[in-house]
């Protein structure tokens, strides 16, 4: 089964300052049929204006990934941590036993443009930590996040992988999945055909009872696949 969350019928909040479309329910939008898909709770798309940004709040028991498109983000947490994340970055933390934060676009002249993704942890109470790592540029499948950190990947407190993938114009690939296991994917840039399914930039895939996934790039394209364990 693959069902297609398109981009245009996310939940939408323009501030302003802050114009965000959100994948399943968050703040002010609520969707009973979408509150997260298996060990996934937020998937945002965030554009913040120039100098702005969400001042100093709290958070318990997740796991939060930062992956910055456009701009640079200027993060300060209630760990010590005073960091810049720059396009082409990821940034995850565990809120674990509760953390402040904030998060600022440090840049005066183009808006910031990210994703922010909040995973369920296996457990609660974790000890809270930071970390973030720049890969190299996109190109094939890069790992990103792994329990166990393995290739390099950061890590992440949940059963799950999260890997990049970057396809030229009229690649092809596959990816065979495990009995019983979710796959969401998120289109980043681009444009992809799976098992005949269209998506473009924005749109996210909730797969689940498939097999084999084939993948074609109808333009150079990227996207984020997360292998998730079941419901």
């Amino acid at each position: 089964m693959i069902y297609l969350r398109a981009a245009k019928d996310r939940g939408h909040a323009n501030h302003g300052w802050l114009d965000s479309w959100h994948s399943f329910s968050f703040s002010d939008y609520y969707d009973a049929n979408f509150m997260g898909f298996s060990a996934l709770r937020v998937i945002n798309e965030d554009r913040i204006a120039e100098g702005k940004g969400f001042g100093t709040h709290p958070h318990k028991d997740m796991e939060i990934l930062t992956y910055v498109l456009e701009g640079t983000v200027e993060h300060q947490d209630s760990m010590g941590n005073k960091e810049q994340i720059h396009a082409g970055e990821f940034q995850i933390m565990s809120a674990g036993t509760g953390i402040r934060h904030s998060e600022y676009n440090g840049r005066d002249d183009i808006p910031l443009h990210l994703y922010q993704i909040w995973i369920l942890p296996q457990e609660a109470g974790l000890t809270p930590r930071y970390e973030q790592r720049r890969f190299d540029a996109p190109q094939g499948r890069q790992l990103v996040l792994s329990p166990d950190a393995r290739e390099g990947s950061l890590k992440v407190f949940q059963d799950m992988t999260l890997t990049r993938w970057a396809l030229g114009a009229e690649a092809q690939d596959t990816l065979a999945l495990e009995p019983g296991r979710r796959v969401w994917i998120q289109v980043v840039r681009g444009q992809v055909d799976i098992n005949g399914q269209q998506a473009h930039a924005g749109d996210g895939l909730a797969i689940w009872d498939e097999s084999v996934l084939t993948l074609r790039a109808t333009e150079d394209s990227e996207i984020l696949v997360f292998d998730l364990p079941p419901v």
